[in-house]
């Protein structure tokens, strides 16, 4: 009864981007690179709002505009809570992908460039994939695998090159947002498939405000800030563009192809920040780093032809 007075309130729930009708394979190929673009620039985006906020005031800024605007379209559309069952999965997307990945990864990139910790994160789609097999029961080919793995072996070999031979602390933190990120991946494509990939990251985005609120009131009275043209226009993007345009497309791409496949897809998103963090913040990138990302890079068209 549910699901039939929400879909009678509004009839644009039935037709648009709401609909639980996955597309096809292609166009859900091309939600989920479109969800990678918009991750791509998060790291630079993230260094710019850096100039004018804290840490810990970007983060819980970043969740509450995200959460007013996601907010928002769940009450225009008049769209009903979520069923009892899938309020614990929307906690963990809450917990992985709204709280722990941009935390852990804000705070690794006071002491990280965006180019290392581009490729770190490059580990996300191996552990992503592992998490599904685990909780999903996907099963991916042997060729899968391999392609997969030899792509995250790439990411490592960086990452303890780049480090001396020993790892950061900030890449301590990017390997916690990998764990935390890849839960949420996981149980948001998982919500996908039996609710609109938008209404996913909605209704955690509302779920986090109660711990969102008072964490931004301490953070700004402790933190100072600096409003400038770089810093406003980083957390716009890190609040709408990553956190629920580029979730709401991606969870909508995962529904469509798969958790596995999807995922595979951010071994491009290395590449792709390596390039804005030229273009926007001006870095010089190691030789490796390139060298990294199109290895990874070729990964994914192996892991995208291979059979499940």
């Amino acid at each position: 009864m549910r699901a039939q007075s929400s879909a009678t309130a509004s009839p644009r729930i039935a037709v648009g981007v709401a609909s639980t009708t996955p597309p096809g394979a292609s166009s859900g190929t091309v939600l989920a690179a479109l969800g990678v673009v918009a991750f791509s620039l998060t790291f630079p985006a993230t260094a710019w709002g850096l100039e004018g906020f804290g840490p810990w005031s970007l983060i819980a800024v970043r969740s509450i505009l995200a959460a007013a605007v996601a907010g928002g379209c769940l009450v225009a559309l008049r769209v009903a809570p979520p069923e009892r069952r899938h309020w614990l999965g929307l906690a963990v997307v809450g917990a992985g992908v709204v709280l722990g990945f941009p935390l852990l990864t804000t705070l690794a990139l006071q002491t990280s460039t965006t180019a290392h910790a581009a490729v770190v994160v490059g580990l996300l789609p191996l552990t992503t994939a592992l998490l599904s097999a685990l909780r999903v029961g996907t099963r991916p080919s042997r060729t899968f695998w391999i392609a997969a793995l030899a792509g995250a072996a790439a990411v490592i070999a960086f990452t303890v090159q780049q480090s001396g031979g020993a790892l950061t602390s900030a890449d301590a933190y990017l390997f916690g947002a990998l764990l935390v990120c890849a839960a949420g991946y996981t149980e948001g494509g998982r919500l996908a498939r039996q609710m609109p990939g938008w209404q996913v990251i909605g209704w955690a985005l509302v779920l986090c405000l109660p711990l969102t609120v008072p964490m931004a009131a301490v953070a700004l009275s402790f933190e100072p800030v600096h409003l400038t043209a770089h810093s406003v226009t980083g957390l716009l993007w890190v609040a709408i563009g990553s956190q629920f345009l580029g979730l709401v497309v991606w969870y909508r791409g995962m529904a469509a192809i798969g958790i596995p496949k999807a995922s595979q897809l951010q071994l491009a998103q290395p590449l792709l920040t390596l390039v804005w963090s030229v273009l926007l913040l001006g870095e010089h990138l190691p030789v490796a780093a390139p060298l990294t990302a199109a290895a990874v890079l070729v990964c994914i068209a192996v892991t995208q032809r291979a059979r499940g």
